[in-house]
C-alpha cells in the first residue's frame, strides 16, 4: 500500500492514542525536510517523524536513531521559537486525504495563549510541513518555501494565507455513502482491475492497490453491497499492520492483510511496520543524496585507475622482449667482422640458442659498431621501462583496491558515517577542502558501533577506514581478538576480549561478514587474530593493516542475528 488517504486515517487514528496531551521536548531536522518531535506521553519519550521528503513522505513515531546537525535549520529555529514545550491538543485528517494536523496550545511573545497548527502533506514531491496561526491561517513558515512564481493558486511563504490543497469532487469512504451508485458500479464493471480504477475515481483517498482489494472485496459472494463495504473500511479502525508481497512479489504495506497479497509479517503498530518497511529504502535513498558527492568521486577515481591499470598492462607487454635487444647486440658485438656497412638486415649465429641464426634488423646509417650500441639503449631503456611500468600497476592496483574498498564503505553506510569518509577523501586530496583554515586541525572521529554477544562480551564494528584505524592500531587492547572478512572489502570487527568464547567468535564474524561486500553471500571466510599480529605498513592508506598466523571461521551472515546482538546492547 502507498500511504494514501486510508492509509492515513489509521495513522492518525494511531498518533492519537499515543500523543494527544503530550508536551514537545525537542525539535530536530536531521535530514532535509524532515523532522523530528521529541513528545512526552503517557510518561514515554515518542520521535515524532514528519516527512516531506519527495520519495518516503510520511508521518509515524519511529524508534530508528537519528544523529542531528550541528547547525539547525531555519524552520528548526522557528518550530523551537513556537511550539517547544507546547502540548499537543488535537491531531485530525482533512477528510480521507494525506493531510493531518497537530495542533497545539502555545504561548506567544507577550505570553498569551495561542493555538499553532502543523499541517503536514504527504504528496510526493509536493509534501510539505507548514506551520500556521489557527485564529487567521496566516503561515509562519513552511520547510519548503513555495513562492508565486511556482504557484500561482496556493503560496506557502510567511505571511501568506494557508490553503488547503485542492480539493477533489470525490466522496469520503469513511462518510456519508451513496451504496445505490455503488451497487450499479460494482454490477457494471466484472472485472477486478477496471472496477478498481472507477472506485479511486468515485472515493477520495484511496490509492491503487487499496481499490483493488475494495473491488476484490466487492465482487466476494456473501452479505450485500454495504455490509462488504463498512467491513472493509471498519478494518481501517482496527488496523493490523502488515508487509505482504503483491503479486509481482514487490514489498508492500497495508494497514491489514488485503486478501490479494501474501502476508509475510505482522506488527503491534504501523509505526513498527514502517521503520521495518523503509529501513533499507531510506537508508540507501539518504546515503544517496546525501553522499553524492563522495560517490561521484569514487567512481570516477576507479573508472580513471582502472582505464591506467589496461594501459599499463598493456605496455607492459610490449617491453616484456627487452632481453631480445640485449641478445641482439651481444651477437652484434661478437660478429662485427661479418657486418657490412650499409646493411639493412644480418643473419648471424645466436649463441644464446644452440647457434641458431637470428635475423637482426640494422640502420645504414650506422656503424656495425654503433647498431650494436643502439640496441644495448633499446634494451637498457626497455628495462627502466619495466621497472617504472610494474611500480605504477602496483600503485594503481592498491588505488583501484583503496576506492573499492570505499565504494563497499559506502554501501554499507548509514548517513551519519559519511563524515568520516569525506573528511578522509579530503585529507587524501581526492576531494578539494574549500574550509578556510590553514592549519592542520585533529580529525575527530566518529566511534565505532557497539554489539553484545549472546554471552554479554561487547563487540565493537568500524564502518570506515578512519574508524577501522582508530579502533584496531588505537583503542583495541593488544590481547583483543581483531576479524575481518578474508579478501573481501569490509569492516574491523574487534571482540573486547582476551579470550571470548567459540560462540562470540562466530557471531562477530557474522559482523564482519555482514558489514562487508559479501553481506548477500554464504559461508564467507572471515579471519581472526590478536590485535598484536595486526601491523599497518609504512605509508599503507587509511584502513589497510597486514597480520600474520591467523585463523578463518566460515559464517553466513544474517540480518536477524545482526538486529538480534545489537538489541542485546
Amino acid at each position: 500500500m502507498s500511504f494514501d488517504g486510508s492509509f492515513t486515517h489509521s495513522m492518525t487514528k494511531e498518533l492519537k492514542s499515543e500523543l494527544l496531551n503530550g508536551r514537545v521536548t525537542k525539535i530536530n531536522e536531521p535530514y532535509l525536510n524532515e523532522i523530528i518531535l521529541t513528545v512526552r506521553s503517557n510518561s514515554k519519550n515518542y520521535q515524532v517523524l514528519l516527512s516531506a521528503n519527495p520519495s518516503y513522505a510520511r508521518v509515524q513515531t519511529t524508534k530508528v536513531p537519528f544523529v542531528n546537525p550541528k547547525v539547525p535549520s531555519n524552520f528548526v529555529m522557528t518550530l523551537r521559537k513556537h511550539i517547544q514545550g507546547s502540548f499537543i491538543t488535537k491531531i485530525h485528517q482533512v477528510d480521507n486525504d494525506r493531510i493531518i494536523h497537530f495542533h497545539f496550545n502555545s504561548r506567544n511573545e507577550l505570553g498569551d495563549m495561542e493555538e499553532l497548527v502543523i499541517v503536514i502533506e504527504i504528496m510526493a514531491r509536493h509534501s510539505n510541513i507548514v506551520l500556521v496561526e489557527a485564529r487567521n491561517s496566516n503561515i509562519i513558515d513552511a520547510v519548503k518555501r513555495i513562492g508565486s512564481d511556482k504557484n500561482r493558486y496556493r503560496t506557502l511563504l510567511p505571511g501568506s494565507k494557508y490553503i488547503n490543497p485542492p480539493k477533489q469532487d470525490s466522496v469520503n469512504p469513511f462518510g456519508e455513502v451513496e451504496f445505490s451508485k455503488l451497487k450499479s458500479l460494482e454490477q457494471s464493471f466484472p472485472n477486478v482491475n477496471v472496477l478498481s480504477i472507477e472506485l479511486r475515481k468515485m472515493f477520495q483517498g484511496i490509492g491503487k492497490d487499496t481499490s483493488l482489494a475494495l473491488a476484490d472485496a466487492l465482487h466476494a459472494t456473501g452479505s450485500t453491497i454495504e455490509s462488504k463495504f463498512k467491513s472493509f473500511f471498519e478494518k481501517f479502525n482496527n488496523a493490523k499492520a502488515t508487509i505482504a508481497t503483491d503479486e509481482n512479489e514487490k514489498l508492500v504495506f497495508s494497514a491489514f492483510p488485503f486478501a490479494t497479497e501474501k502476508s509475510l509479517k505482522q506488527f503491534d503498530t504501523l509505526s513498527e511496520m514502517l521503520d521495518e518497511y523503509f529501513q533499507v529504502k531510506v537508508k540507501r535513498e539518504r546515503v544517496r543524496e546525501q553522499g553524492s558527492q563522495l560517490i561521484q568521486v569514487t567512481k570516477n577515481e576507479l573508472k580513471k585507475n582502472r582505464n591506467k591499470l589496461r594501459k599499463l598492462e598493456r605496455s607492459l607487454d610490449e617491453n616484456k622482449h627487452s632481453d631480445d635487444y640485449r641478445i641482439k647486440g651481444e651477437v652484434l658485438m661478437t660478429y662485427l667482422h661479418k657486418v657490412k656497412p650499409g646493411d639493412k638486415t644480418v643473419k648471424l649465429d645466436n649463441f644464446y640458442d644452440d647457434n641458431h641464426q637470428i635475423e637482426i634488423k640494422l640502420k645504414p646509417s650506422l656503424s656495425p659498431s654503433a647498431n650494436a650500441q643502439w640496441y644495448f639503449k633499446q634494451y637498457q631503456k626497455k628495462k627502466n621501462s619495466l621497472k617504472y611500468l610494474n611500480e605504477q600497476i602496483e600503485k594503481t592496483t592498491e588505488e583501484i583496491n583503496y576506492f573499492e574498498n570505499i565504494e563497499a564503505q559506502i554501501q554499507i553506510a548509514n548517513p551519519e558515517d559519511l563524515f568520516d569518509i569525506k573528511t578522509e577523501l579530503k585529507s587524501g586530496g581526492y576531494i578539494r577542502d574549500h574550509s578556510k583554515a590553514k592549519k592542520k586541525t585533529r580529525i575527530k572521529v566518529s566511534k565505532p558501533e557497539k554489539f553484545i554477544s549472546s554471552d554479554g562480551t561487547m563487540i565493537l564494528v568500524g564502518k570506515n577506514n578512519l574508524q577501522n584505524d582508530q579502533l584496531t592500531l588505537k583503542t583495541a587492547d593488544k590481547r583483543d581478538i581483531w576479524l575481518h572478512a578474508q579478501k573481501i572489502h569490509g569492516s574491523h570487527v574487534i571482540i573486547r576480549n582476551f579470550a571470548p568464547s567459540e560462540q562470540t567468535i562466530v557471531e562477530a564474524a557474522e559482523l564482519a561478514a555482514y558489514f562487508s561486500k559479501a553481506r548477500d553471500s554464504a559461508n564467507v571466510p572471515v579471519d581472526y587474530d590478536p590485535v598484536k599480529r595486526v601491523k599497518k605498513p609504512n605509508g599503507g592508506k587509511p584502513g589497510l593493516v597486514h597480520y600474520t598466523g591467523q585463523k578463518t571461521v566460515f559464517v553466513t551472515p544474517s540480518k536477524e542475528i545482526v538486529e538480534q546482538l545489537r538489541e542485546n546492547k
